[in-house]
């Protein structure tokens, strides 16, 4: 019988628990036997590994986080502890590992393609930053927090007449900015793959206020160089309008996730088991439209990611 291992890795992300419920069942109903292995690659280090049964992923698909937790693993970015993770698949007699994480685990996931191992990737991270994938698992989920507080700021924003500044995540990459900013209704949205125009925002705030706007949203990437604190400090000064600021930092990684990130996340952890199934190579999961789409894990890694400049042009018209 074939035996696989399943793993959470680096930040966690709403969805997780789909993919490893959907990962474990399916696996089963293929006829594998499957291994759940706590806290990533450090967990796969220690040995902390333990077999799951259908009863094990019971009530856990509305559940954010990772019932199998996560870490981040300086051990393993090493020779001897990656030496030390494949002797513990080895002494379980695990051959394949369903990987769920963001680019850093995917190549941790390469690191052990390389030595023998059969790796299934899981594009688990609320950045939506991986370019094989339109979209990553627990994106949808962080937008929609995003857009909750948005909701909430403006009604006080709009009751002092102010501008507020709210920074979200997403490291490098600006998707969580630019969907929640068009979608809440930003004045202004700024990510980090757009230079940033300050005299720009200044002249929309002015011009807003001039026709009896009362409040001013901008959405700032949490990649962008220039810090959130010297950006309201700048708008205040040449405004004079007040401004304040809102770091939503990491509400946006907990949470239920919503139907669109369990429906990813089950269609994307089972696609990897059926892969496994029928004895695939290693490969990278994702979706393009609505359909399932692989890539070999190498070639999928080296895929880079731009933003939608479409959707920053309308969120630009609509915002006038």
């Amino acid at each position: 019988m074939k035996k696989i291992g399943v793993l959470t890795s680096g930040g966690d992300s709403p969805g997780m628990n789909a993919a490893i419920r959907a990962a474990v069942r399916g696996a089963i109903y293929l006829g594998m036997e499957v291994y759940g292995i706590d806290k990533g690659y450090e967990g796969l280090i220690d040995g902390e590994i333990e077999p799951m049964t259908i009863s094990s992923v019971s009530d856990i698909l509305q559940r954010g986080g990772t019932i199998l937790r996560t870490a981040r693993s300086e051990r393993f970015m090493t020779t001897e502890g990656q030496k030390r993770a494949i002797s513990m698949l080895e002494n379980f007699n695990i051959d394949s590992l369903v990987i769920v994480g963001g680019d850093g685990s995917l190549k941790g996931g390469l690191d052990l393609h390389k030595q023998g191992i059969t790796v299934m990737g899981l594009p688990g991270t609320i950045d939506n930053d991986l370019g094989y994938t339109d979209y990553t698992i627990g994106f949808d989920t962080a937008v929609n927090t995003v857009l909750s507080a948005i909701s909430n700021i403006r009604d006080t924003s709009s009751s002092h007449e102010r501008t507020t500044v709210i920074e979200v995540m997403g490291r490098h990459c600006g998707d969580i900015a630019l969907y929640a900013g068009l979608t809440g209704g930003a004045e202004t949205i700024l990510i980090p793959e757009v230079p940033v125009d300050i005299n720009a925002i200044c002249r929309k705030m002015v011009q807003g206020r001039n026709r009896g706007k009362l409040h001013n949203i901008i959405i700032k990437a949490e990649g962008i160089d220039l810090s959130t604190q010297e950006l309201a400090d700048i708008l205040k000064e040449r405004t004079g309008m007040e401004t304040k600021i809102v770091v939503l930092g990491y509400i946006q990684r907990g949470g239920s996730p919503t139907a669109r990130d369990r429906m990813l996340a089950s269609r994307m952890a089972y696609k990897a088991v059926e892969l496994l199934a029928e004895g695939s190579e290693s490969r990278a999961i994702g979706i393009n439209g609505n359909e399932i789409v692989q890539y070999p894990l190498a070639d999928a890694l080296k895929m880079t990611r731009e933003y939608d400049k479409d959707v920053m042009k309308l969120a630009d018209i609509l915002s006038i």
